[in-house]
């Protein structure tokens, strides 16, 4: 068993940002990573990280506005001017550290144009900052000595006396199930991109620290916010940044026309990422697309920009599509991206469950509502991870161990192992029903959904469960076991799966990325509230919450 005073699972930029304050603030710090920490999904950030900075003639509060805006009113105010207020400090932060943001011709720090906001305050390091910021983390992390568990995978939380005292892992190169004790627990496992086929996110974007958090009893809040990204690689997914629009690409349809200006004629194909998702699916819907996508245009930029600016992305197109920017348009279409809820926590990272913190992706403290404006991510992240880092440390300072944690609380975890070991060997494997999983939820809860489909997604990942618990793991060996690692993922996904069909159900209305067909008003009177599901004894439990309101009072959202 091993025992520190702060464990951190996850070592994308919540986690590493958690993981160098907490470190900073005296205390033990460990990090567990089921992946090298500069594989964490973070690398695939390509656009940018917002700010307003008041040199620039910028205002937290304009930031705010818009980003209350962008969430459809569901943003908890509170959390969005704590993250707007705290963004330009983090920014300066990270540069101070060794991040190479773009500069502008003064050599000034460099920002680009993104969507649903007024003012260009995205700043970036050309089209790969997640990358960028990754990298710079991690140098920091070792120079402050923080122990990094790499490729070790979670199995579940312990929990003792009412509090999360640790976890169960197991160590991937050897198949060894250890415990991990620690005074308090924080949560940066990223999102849940690959419960729909296809996505943006990384294959290891399986929801674990969600499904963590909710079979440990903390609740999952607004699950059925699940973003789309207007631009997406035909078939593969693969992110296509708002950086190329933020620097003036446009979109056309099999016409020809710069279709966005019938829908969004002030911001056109910078308005919101719902609005344009929305938007390009109406247009393939309509027949005025070609084989299910529509055109990025980024022919006009010129090779110099294009070189310096998005570089990531031409090479992308290039090897994936066959596609040369400069001379050649780019077949994209809405592709599932980011996933606005998670574990209910507080501005400081606090779920319901003592002791256990969630920050990032993984989280939901409600600064992104119903849709996230692009280059909020990575600034949530780190304003969070930090905030994370900095309460649990300081909480654990005067606690001890809970004796109670010992070799014996992995015990249904190595059961449960054995028993799916122990399975048929010529039994259906997870990748079918993963596969199947991910299709029903593009199907029936992507862009656009309806009760029937919903309902149709919900009785099919019941189906899913069932034929999980008799899954096969014909690979019966301890060493680097994929086989087995990729079915426990798959278990995290159903549930996660099971949580957003149920939470759409519920809303019973269209706001943000949550758009019913059958249902297509926004309902401030009933909806200003967010749904919670939490993991009971007798089955999922729905819960509400008000939406906290401090300056902006909803409006009509146009762009």
């Amino acid at each position: 068993m091993f025992d520190h005073d702060v464990l951190i699972i996850g070592a994308g930029l919540a986690g590493m940002r958690a993981a160098l304050v907490a470190r900073n603030n005296g205390v033990d710090v460990a990090v567990v990573t089921k992946v090298h920490p500069v594989r964490s999904h973070s690398n695939a950030a390509q656009g940018g990280i917002n700010a307003a900075l008041t040199d620039r003639g910028d205002d937290w509060r304009d930031h705010a506005f818009d980003t209350v805006k962008g969430s459809d009113y569901l943003g908890d105010q509170d959390a969005i001017e704590i993250m707007c207020r705290e963004a330009g400090q983090e920014v300066i932060t990270m540069e101070h550290m060794g991040v190479i943001f773009n500069r502008d011709e003064k050599g000034h720090l460099g920002t680009r144009a993104f969507g649903g906001q007024r003012q260009a305050r995205t700043f970036f390091v050309a089209d790969f900052t997640g990358q960028a910021l990754l990298h710079v983390l991690y140098e920091q992390i070792m120079k402050a000595g923080v122990r990094v568990y790499e490729e070790w995978f979670v199995l579940s939380l312990v929990v003792e006396d009412g509090a999360c005292s640790g976890a169960v892992v197991i160590e991937i190169r050897t198949g060894e199930i250890h415990v991990i004790r620690a005074k308090a627990v924080i949560l940066a496992t990223g999102g849940l991109g690959r419960v729909f086929e296809p996505s943006t996110n990384a294959l290891i974007c399986t929801g674990d620290g969600m499904g963590l958090a909710y079979r440990a009893g903390a609740p999952l809040m607004d699950m059925e916010m699940v973003q789309y990204h207007p631009t997406t690689l035909k078939g593969s997914g693969v992110l296509i940044t708002e950086g190329a629009r933020g620097d003036g690409a446009h979109l056309l349809n099999s016409e020809g026309e710069r279709f966005m200006e019938r829908y969004a004629p002030s911001m056109m194909e910078l308005a919101s990422r719902d609005v344009v998702s929305r938007s390009e699916q109406t247009e393939i819907n309509e027949g005025r697309g070609v084989d299910g996508c529509v055109f990025l245009d980024c022919r006009h930029l010129g090779e110099t920009l294009i070189r310096e600016r998005l570089s990531q992305i031409m090479e992308i197109a290039r090897d994936f599509a066959g596609v040369d920017i400069l001379t050649e348009l780019i077949p994209i279409q809405p592709g599932m991206h980011y996933q606005m809820g998670g574990v209910k926590t507080d501005v400081d990272g606090q779920t319901s469950l003592s002791g256990l913190y969630a920050a990032g992706e993984v989280a939901c403290v409600s600064v992104h509502g119903g849709n996230r404006l692009g280059a909020n991510s990575l600034l949530d992240t780190l304003v969070f991870g930090a905030r994370a880092g900095n309460h649990a440390s300081d909480a654990v300072k005067d606690r001890s161990h809970a004796a109670a944690v010992t070799d014996d609380s992995a015990t249904k975890d190595r059961q449960h192992i054995e028993e799916l070991l122990g399975h048929d060997a010529g039994g259906e494997m997870f990748g079918q029903i993963r596969r199947e999983m991910g299709n029903d939820m593009r199907d029936y809860l992507g862009v656009y959904r309806d009760q029937r489909g919903m309902e149709k997604a919900l009785s099919r990942i019941s189906e899913f469960k069932e034929r999980y618990s008799r899954v096969s793991v014909p690979d019966k060996g301890k060493t680097f076991n994929t086989n087995l690692l990729f079915t426990l993922e798959l278990g995290f996904m159903l549930d996660c799966a099971e949580t957003i069909a149920l939470s759409a159900i519920e809303r019973t209305e269209s706001r943000g990325a949550h758009t019913r067909t059958d249902m297509p008003d926004r309902d401030d009177e009933q909806w200003l509230r967010h749904v919670l599901v939490k993991q009971t004894p007798d089955g999922p439990q729905i819960d509400y919450l008000p939406v906290v309101i401090t300056q902006w009072q909803p409006e009509v959202r146009s762009y």
